[in-house]
């Protein structure tokens, strides 16, 4: 009689062959990221946004250094919140990455209920490119800094400022800016950047930390008056420009950026070879010329640096928060 193996050893023996194959394509697949299945960058932003500028600027050039096609996948609503709350809970394969900006680390202090945790979700790849908020006001309100300063103190509450909204990056620089020059101004929150400006040059609002990429034709035409360059160093945009705290502020400096996330346990390589790409089409002469002509500047960084960055920023966005009461209505 013929013998035969009992029927849960042949089982054995095919489900040990089946995972000897899936574990031989499973490396080849690896292996080849990303071959030709499209990568998707979510950008929680509208399009036109500094964000979603950065964004489309990279994938131009991000495509072809990986050999496939790289899509910009726009997601806005309630502060970035919504299009992160969507790459958080994509596979985490290198396939679905999300641009978010120095906003993705505020959110988590004034945003009740969040479906992610901003930093147990994500792991940072690379920040981006830094884009300076410039102080700028109607050409009349105010000569300098000082003098907005001086005004503000000497009628506390009395004069008022703008934001894209509470949280925004344009409301977290006036907040450092307005806590370290010790002022007492009204926070008038707009929809966004162009609402904002409209009323600074309407003389309605007082000052408003606008996006440099959104305020520089206004500044050049004569319409907005910029009295000083939020970031820590001054802008090639306009070298003229104090920084705040060149201007008499200390402590007031914000960095304002734009970078890439993946979802946490996206495989290292993975996320080293697109901190590698992205860091070599960021410094290319092509992209600083074109990021230059928006008042941004290149900024990469290792992912393992950018991570301490983002919990050290984190931490400080905390802190800022709680200090000027900011609360989304």
């Amino acid at each position: 009689m013929k013998k035969t193996f009992p029927w849960s050893r042949r089982q054995a023996l095919t489900v040990a062959a089946a995972l000897a194959a899936w574990t031989l394509g499973g490396a080849h697949a690896q292996g080849a990221w990303p071959g030709t299945q499209p990568i998707k960058l979510v950008v929680p932003f509208t399009a036109g946004s500094g964000t979603d500028i950065v964004a489309r600027l990279v994938a131009e050039k991000l495509g072809p250094a990986l050999g496939t096609s790289v899509i910009v996948d726009n997601r806005p609503g309630a502060g970035g919140t919504l299009g992160a709350a969507i790459a958080a809970k994509a596979p985490a394969d290198g396939y679905t990455l999300l641009v978010h900006s120095a906003g993705h680390l505020v959110n988590p202090w004034i945003y009740k209920g969040l479906s992610y945790d901003t930093l147990k979700d994500f792991t940072g790849v690379t920040p981006m490119a830094s884009l300076p908020n410039v102080l700028v006001t109607s050409p009349s309100h105010f000569t300098d800094v000082k003098d907005l300063v001086a005004k503000a103190k000497a009628k506390p509450g009395g004069l008022n400022y703008g934001s894209a909204g509470n949280g925004s990056a344009t409301h977290m620089n006036a907040e450092v800016f307005r806590l370290a020059a010790g002022v007492d101004a009204q926070h008038v929150p707009f929809r966004g950047t162009p609402e904002a400006m409209t009323e600074v040059m309407a003389g309605r609002v007082d000052w408003f930390f606008a996006p440099m990429v959104s305020a520089l034709p206004l500044i050049k035409s004569g319409k907005l008056k910029a009295l000083a360059v939020g970031t820590a160093g001054r802008s090639s945009a306009l070298p003229d420009a104090p920084t705040t705290v060149e201007a008499g502020v200390p402590g007031s400096a914000y960095l304002f950026w734009v970078g890439l996330f993946a979802p946490t346990k996206t495989p290292q390589p993975v996320v080293e070879r697109l901190q590698a790409e992205v860091a070599k089409i960021m410094v290319s002469p092509e992209l600083k010329e074109r990021l230059e002509k928006l008042g941004a500047e290149p900024f990469t960084m290792p992912s393992a640096q950018f991570n301490k960055f983002i919990a050290d920023e984190t931490a400080k966005a905390q802190q800022v928060v709680k200090a000027a009461a900011i609360k989304v209505d």
